[in-house]
């Protein structure tokens, strides 16, 4: 082979995609509520938590419902973590480019770039994309609202239709199982909601979507993984909240003492009113675990923070 071969060769080589972060999100981003986009995205994440919710619950409804008939029947822990995982690999897939978009190549500066991230259905992830300053203020309160309002509705339609079984069997809710304390479930949500934020950060860095852009598959599947895992490793301790919404939405429609006895419990007024339940482990937990999450994406993965501490060096040294 000649030079010129060579050399012809050598110049008809990809060249890696060009990337660029973002700038961050405005803090209040109160000009997003006259953009037809956002409305576009709540709609899209109403719609696939209540998606979510109907397919994950009937799964667990109708995995307790063929277990107690009839022993090692059903789907099991590994049906009901794979319902849970692929469906949100699905769903992801389907609204990442409404509620999060992926990445776009600019004509002016020829850099890919990655403007948000992909469709959230959880509150979790929703909030730590906020501490990473991928999303305003307006949109994060906004998506978790149509989060739990999906969640409650898809709760709602497994409820109508296997009303029996859902009423007996517990409605798919949230609860601390034998035998683990309040603490240990609380950590259990922590880290479990950490591994899914972490591998939602890492997956949608812009470096990394710049990089494998061309197969769009890459984003939503180990995002799926993640949840898949984390069900096998926590579905014995709390039943796997990791998403609020998720845990709201089974618990509002099961309404009952026991699903309610392990989320946010405050004493007021116990002469009167012995407790107020409201949700704490399956959102503290994780609300926590995303906080970390995005935290440590941006100070240790990305950096932040080693670049932060050289231009505080650089500065001190110039000013000597």
């Amino acid at each position: 082979m000649s030079k010129d071969d060579l050399t012809v060769e050598t110049a008809e080589a990809p060249a890696k995609a060009p990337y660029s972060d973002p700038p961050p999100a405005p803090l209040l981003g109160t000009s997003e509520l006259g953009k037809w986009s956002l409305y576009r995205a709540l709609i899209a994440e109403f719609m696939a938590t209540l998606i979510f919710l109907y397919v994950s619950v009937a799964t667990v409804i109708g995995y307790k419902s063929q277990s107690t008939g009839q022993a090692c029947t059903g789907v099991g822990f590994l049906g009901v973590a794979w319902a849970f995982g692929a469906t949100i690999f699905v769903l992801v897939y389907c609204i990442g480019g409404v509620s999060g978009t992926s990445c776009h190549f600019s004509m002016n500066t020829h850099i890919l770039m990655n403007k948000h991230v992909w469709g959230h259905i959880n509150p979790a992830v929703t909030f730590g994309l906020f501490i990473g300053r991928k999303l305003s203020l307006v949109r994060t309160v906004l998506y978790i609202v149509a989060q739990c309002l999906g969640a409650i509705c898809g709760a709602g339609i497994v409820k109508g239709i296997m009303k029996h079984p859902y009423n007996s069997l517990g409605g798919g809710a949230n609860t601390v199982a034998e035998g683990y304390s309040i603490g240990g479930a609380l950590a259990a949500e922590i880290v479990g909601t950490f591994i899914l934020v972490h591998t939602v950060f890492s997956a949608t860095d812009p470096k990394r979507t710049a990089r494998d852009s061309f197969i769009p598959v890459l984003v939503p599947l180990p995002i799926g993984f993640a949840v898949f895992i984390v069900h096998l490793a926590t579905i014995p301790i709390t039943g796997t909240g990791i998403n609020p919404a998720r845990s709201l939405g089974a618990a509002v429609l099961y309404n009952q003492h026991e699903a309610w006895k392990d989320h946010v419990r405050i004493n007021l007024a116990p002469t009167v009113f012995d407790f107020v339940y409201t949700q704490w482990i399956f959102w503290v937990g994780p609300l926590i675990g995303a906080f970390v999450a995005a935290v440590y994406h941006k100070l240790v993965l990305r950096g932040e923070a080693a670049k932060a501490l050289g231009s505080f060096r650089g500065t001190s040294a110039s000013t000597v």
